[in-house]
């Protein structure tokens, strides 16, 4: 491995055994110079894939849904949001949730994916009053029943992502979906500051992010979290945060997969003149994360933000994401995702097998059964094949 010193050599090498980084070592490796450690980081991260996930890569057929694009937060690189009334603003009825659901079973989605803007109803007197003409009192309390509404009208499996949650929130989400999400995106409380990206943004401050996961995990519920890398961290800040989901999956275990995402910059936002993240940097994370996680946490990187994502898996991803065949990336639009099929050419050229799965991994199928919610059983199980995966692979 190199001139590097012999304590980091040490630490890949037990990585490259299945063992995981320690803090002080992971800092090091973050900050070195790449031409001296990328070559053995990179190939400790891929044996250790290798180890843990027996060349399988899988993605997610799914069905975009954006309840609403208006928010209470205002973040500086962030496009999605809207304000009411604007060009583009948007809250979906009942019958267009049902219909977009309806359009993703004809095409063989499996999963039903649901974002909001970050408790829109608590700034805008419109959105207030939209909901309560639709009988609700909040948009996560709409959010549960489509969720509902849509598993029984199609069999897909839902996975939410409305911002943070609160407790009891969660426990009611739970029993329509079959996973959750929120990304942490960053430990960095100077982030949160005058000028920062996130200082319109009471959502995002670290002790905020960190509370849904740890609530998460209380109710065992399988979750997706992750990093947005290139909105100003600092290296000890990204390997902070990737050590605080570890520490959260190691108390609760319910972390099932963590995506690295690289920051893309955006007309008529704040940052839209921030540059982006280099391929180097997010190969490095990608690696640190896949080094520093256990080993049954799945790391995943979107295929669709960067040219040449196929490198991701040489830094020991085992998981594209979601991919649909029929809705845009309504928070990165100008970034279409990759078909199917050359996602899984791609994927065979580096020696992998890709898989489709469903919006909960086949570990919690599997092994983890406390995890399912009671109400989905029956629809996951009907969905997920002997080795967890989704029963039909759908070939485009």
């Amino acid at each position: 491995m190199g001139a590097l010193p012999g304590p980091l050599r040490e630490a890949l090498e037990r990585c490259e055994e299945g063992g995981a980084l320690e803090r002080g070592e992971a800092y090091a490796l973050a900050k070195m110079p790449w031409a001296l450690v990328g070559p053995a980081l990179l190939r400790a991260a891929a044996r250790k894939r290798l180890l843990h996930k027996a060349g399988i890569v899988s993605y997610s057929r799914k069905v975009f849904i954006p309840l609403t694009n208006l928010c209470r937060d205002v973040c500086g690189y962030c496009a999605y949001r809207k304000e009411p009334g604007a060009p583009g603003a948007r809250s979906l009825l009942p019958e267009q949730v049902l219909t977009v659901a309806e359009w993703g079973r004809r095409a063989g989605c499996t999963e039903a994916l649901f974002m909001t803007g970050e408790r829109p109803e608590q700034r805008y007197p419109e959105a207030k009053a939209w909901l309560r003409r639709l009988g609700y009192a909040s948009f996560i309390e709409y959010l549960r029943d489509m969720c509902e509404k849509v598993v029984k009208r199609t069999g897909l499996l839902p996975h939410s992502n409305p911002g943070t949650m609160r407790y009891e929130e969660m426990k009611e989400l739970k029993q329509v979906n079959a996973s959750l999400g929120l990304m942490l995106e960053s430990v960095s409380e100077r982030l949160c500051r005058p000028g920062g990206p996130h200082e319109g943004a009471p959502s995002k401050h670290p002790r905020a992010r960190l509370a849904v996961l740890e609530n998460a995990g209380r109710l065992r519920i399988p979750f997706t979290t992750g990093l947005l890398l290139g909105i100003g961290e600092y290296p000890e800040e990204l390997v902070d945060g990737l050590f605080a989901i570890r520490e959260l999956h190691e108390r609760y275990g319910h972390i099932q997969e963590v995506i690295i995402q690289n920051f893309r910059a955006k007309p008529g936002t704040p940052m839209a003149l921030h540059p982006e993240p280099s391929q180097e940097y997010m190969l490095r994370a990608i690696a640190l994360a896949r080094l520093i996680l256990p080993g049954e946490v799945n790391v995943q990187a979107p295929p669709n933000l960067t040219e040449g994502y196929a490198a991701y898996l040489d830094a020991g991803i085992n998981d594209w994401g979601g991919i649909s065949p029929l809705t845009a990336d309504y928070v990165n639009p100008e970034a279409p995702w990759p078909s199917i099929s050359a996602l899984r050419r791609q994927t065979e050229a580096k020696g992998s097998r890709l898989r489709h799965r469903l919006p909960i991994y086949p570990d919690f199928i599997l092994r983890k059964r406390e995890y399912l919610p009671e109400g989905l059983r029956e629809a996951i199980y009907a969905a997920a094949g002997e080795d967890g995966f989704a029963r039909r692979e759908v070939l485009e």
